[in-house]
């Protein structure tokens, strides 16, 4: 008789086989110990009257079951000890932050404001901490406004200086919509507890695009904190989608104002998130329930006054900061991203001089602090690329301001004296490490460093002063909690090292400019040990964009990735961000081959170092990275074992027509003319140029086995995109697998979804590279 253990039949998943199941089990078991590894999102510091700081940090972490970011706080004691060095005194465990959307301490630091969203139609709840209990709570319901903006970009939550009342960025209230029941059309419409009805959906509205869809116009309210009354700000025109604002100084017998950002449109909105090429400027206008006294002095008669556009002479205005004397308003531009149609261009600095007593109605001269760096000589400052601003940036003098930005493939600090405007780099010029500022404790800086191959580390800066006035910074290491690692990825990252790279241009001197000549760089990740004849399978790695830039910090992901043995090649190709304007603008109109072949040159560069096996290298990357992995293997089809593409670019011909940045397509195919060029009905010529310069041409040639890993819900670069080309290879032979997440967006970054993207790479790189 047979042993029915021995007929016994496993069934695999979809796809696998018995090897590739325990490839997935022990690749899943290092990544989870990767991804486990916490981020920190924000900090505050508080200052007491007797000179302690107490910081709070705002920490999340991935929670794979329940698909969502875990957040909590973390709270420590600074204290300084004689020596001058500093220590850090731990709360015993973080408070887990559920339901909160965001939260905002007072200026004072007495205060906190908690906004939690609702999930579906219920109100906002907005609550007022002190120190020990909740002190005021108030719903504010849909038809006053819907979910309070949190997102980085339309956001803006501002206390006023009296802390009685707070400005912030929320969605208009919803339209009306038309009822139907059993009959037919219902006149006078339906309430939400009537069953005997339906809402219908109404007139289709134009949103911003990619992780705005479903979203209402973003419009400004103050609440005020003791009574809970909510008042919409007036005078600001029903086409300006407002976000970022913030009071304005104020002064006894003053009206009391408001300065805030606003992005206009007339026909349609385009994509907003990444796109700094929107036009935008800083407006005020005068905030709402400023009840005037007798000895006060009228600004203006009218209650419905409009708002006043303060920075006319400049296309783009964003992150508006106030020194602490109120003396001047700085701003960040993205000025030359407006003018040239590059979604992410060099920022400037500027500065407006202010008054608290100056009418609305006098004209505002907007100076350069920092100009936007066209070529930057090497070493040299490369230019401003800075994406956020602390809300109160500033040293004790008032005038010195403390912001991250991009110099080549690092992330560094730098101070600016916005009155002579005086850059300094205060982070170390030896250290090839990125840093990311959180917050200031008086003329002190705490700040996140780290590498490829180096957890993030918490740094205290403090400034040594030395003769002259040439004083420098002093960085020590903060010994912290939040980043801790399981002692195996301790092991496989100290395994590891990486330098900067730098490659020269072929033919350098037909580049239209200097910068466009000049030297690009890549991140090279590897193994300390070194062994005798061969060499680890390479991995290229592609950032997006194509103007943003892959920095030196730390990756859970690539990190994950080196540690199966890979080296990795992460390459800034020109036209990345860091390395000046010219340099920049010289790929617009050409990707597809210059950028292709700046990568094609560093591949080779380090083959013929003998870093690289040039029969044992894969390719990855998203958006154009994803454009430029399946150029390369449709260019270079013998270059390439394997490739792994996210929401990849392979046809701008349909692209096109279904993105919600219709304008990239143009800017990048055409250059400079592409903003005059567009139109939401290409031509026949304008459709064959997009094919020419897409990947999907040069399938014919592909070869190279390939994962595609799409986002359903992707307004960026729609799901189509990668199924037409995945239906392209099947068509033609090639190996191939297509992952679709249902629910997610561009990013693919929803906790489960990048867990499982990253997994299927390293089992699919695997499975062909070694």
């Amino acid at each position: 008789m047979e042993n029915p253990k021995a007929t016994e039949h496993k069934e695999f998943p979809l796809g696998m086989d018995e090897s590739t199941e325990e490839e997935y089990s022990n690749q899943s078991n290092l990544l989870q110990e990767f991804n486990a590894i916490s981020n920190i999102d924000k900090a505050w510091i508080f200052n007491s009257d007797n000179g302690v700081s107490q910081v709070m940090f705002s920490i999340s972490q991935p929670n794979l079951l329940a698909n969502k970011r875990r957040k909590f706080i973390l709270s420590s004691t600074i204290l300084k000890e004689s020596n001058g060095s500093v220590r850090f005194q731990w709360a015993p465990f973080p408070i887990e932050t559920s339901g909160v959307s965001i939260m905002v301490p007072s200026p004072s630091g007495s205060k906190l404001l908690v906004v939690r969203n609702p999930e579906s139609e219920g109100p906002s709840r907005f609550e007022i901490w002190n120190s020990s209990h909740v002190e005021k709570e108030f719903h504010v319901a849909q038809s006053v406004h819907g979910s309070v903006y949190t997102d980085g970009w339309f956001e803006g939550i501002s206390w006023n200086s009296d802390e009685t009342r707070i400005a912030y960025v929320a969605e208009v209230p919803s339209s009306a919509k038309p009822a139907f029941n059993g009959v037919g059309y219902k006149k006078g419409g339906s309430t939400d507890k009537d069953t005997g009805s339906w809402k219908g959906q109404g007139d289709w509205e134009e949103d911003w695009g990619e992780t705005y869809a479903g979203k209402r116009q973003p419009a400004l309210f103050v609440i005020n904190i003791t009574s809970g009354e909510v008042q919409a700000v007036k005078g600001i025109d029903r086409s300006l989608s407002v976000g970022q604002v913030v009071w304005a100084p104020s002064a006894e017998g003053i009206e009391q104002y408001l300065v805030f950002v606003g992005w206009s449109f007339v026909t349609r909105k385009l994509g907003i998130k990444y796109c700094y090429n929107r036009p935008c400027a800083l407006y005020a206008v005068k905030a709402p329930h400023h009840e005037s006294k007798a000895n006060e002095t009228e600004i203006h008669s009218t209650e419905d006054v409009q708002a006043l556009n303060l920075t006319q002479t400049i296309s783009s205005a964003f992150f508006p900061r106030f020194s602490p004397d109120g003396k001047f308003l700085v701003f960040l531009s993205s000025r030359s991203s407006v003018d040239s149609g590059a979604h992410s261009a060099t920022n400037s600095l500027h500065r407006i001089d202010w008054s608290s007593d100056m009418k609305l109605s006098q004209s505002r001269e907007v100076y350069d602090v920092i100009p936007v760096v066209t070529f930057a000589e090497d070493g040299s400052f490369p230019g401003l690329y800075c994406f956020s601003i602390l809300s109160s940036p500033w040293l004790s003098d008032g005038y010195t301001m403390i912001i991250s930005s991009i110099w080549n493939s690092s992330q560094i600090l730098l101070s600016v004296n916005i009155l002579s405007g005086e850059i300094l780099r205060i982070t170390p010029n030896d250290s090839n490490f990125s840093w990311g500022l959180l917050t200031l404790d008086g003329n002190n800086i705490l700040a996140v460093s780290s590498s490829p191959v180096d957890v993030p580390q918490v740094k205290y800066g403090v400034i040594v002063e030395k003769a002259n006035n040439n004083n420098e910074w002093s960085w020590s290491d903060v010994s912290d909690p939040i980043f801790k690692c399981s002692n195996k990825v301790r092991s496989l990252v100290s395994s590891l090292t990486f330098s900067v790279m730098k490659f020269s241009v072929k033919d350098a001197s037909v580049s239209p400019t200097k910068g466009a000549s000049k030297p690009y760089e890549a991140i090279f990740v590897s193994s300390k040990a070194k062994k005798n004849d061969t060499c680890d399978p390479l991995i290229v790695v592609l950032h997006g964009g194509p103007h943003s830039v892959s920095l030196t910090s730390f990756s859970k992901s690539y990190a994950f990735l080196s540690s199966l043995g890979y080296s990795l090649l992460i390459v800034n190709y020109r036209g990345s961000l860091g390395f000046g304007e010219e340099a920049l603008q010289s790929l617009l109109g050409k990707i597809g081959s210059q950028d292709v072949n700046d990568v094609l040159t560093a591949i080779d560069h380090v083959i013929n170092l003998g870093l690289a096996s040039p029969s044992k290298i894969a390719v990855l990357g998203g958006s154009h990275g994803g454009f430029l992995t399946t150029h390369l293997i449709g260019q270079a089809p013998e270059k390439f074992v394997a490739a792994a593409a996210r929401n990849p670019v392979c046809n701008l011909a349909l692209m096109v027509g279904t993105t919600d940045i219709p304008d990239w397509c143009y800017a990048e195919t055409y250059g400079a003319i592409g903003c005059e060029k567009l139109t939401e009905a290409p031509s026949a010529d304008d459709l064959t140029q997009f094919y020419s310069k897409s990947p999907i041409s040069h399938i014919s040639k592909v070869k190279t086995p390939t994962l595609l890993l799409l986002g359903a819900q992707d307004l960026r670069v729609p799901v189509t995109n990668g199924l037409q080309y995945a239906r392209a290879l099947r068509e033609k032979g090639v190996p191939h697998k297509v992952i679709v997440f249902p629910n997610d967006v561009h990013g693919i970054d929803r906790p489960q979804s990048d867990f499982e993207s990253f997994l299927n790479i390293g089992v699919w790189f695997n499975k062909y590279c070694k």
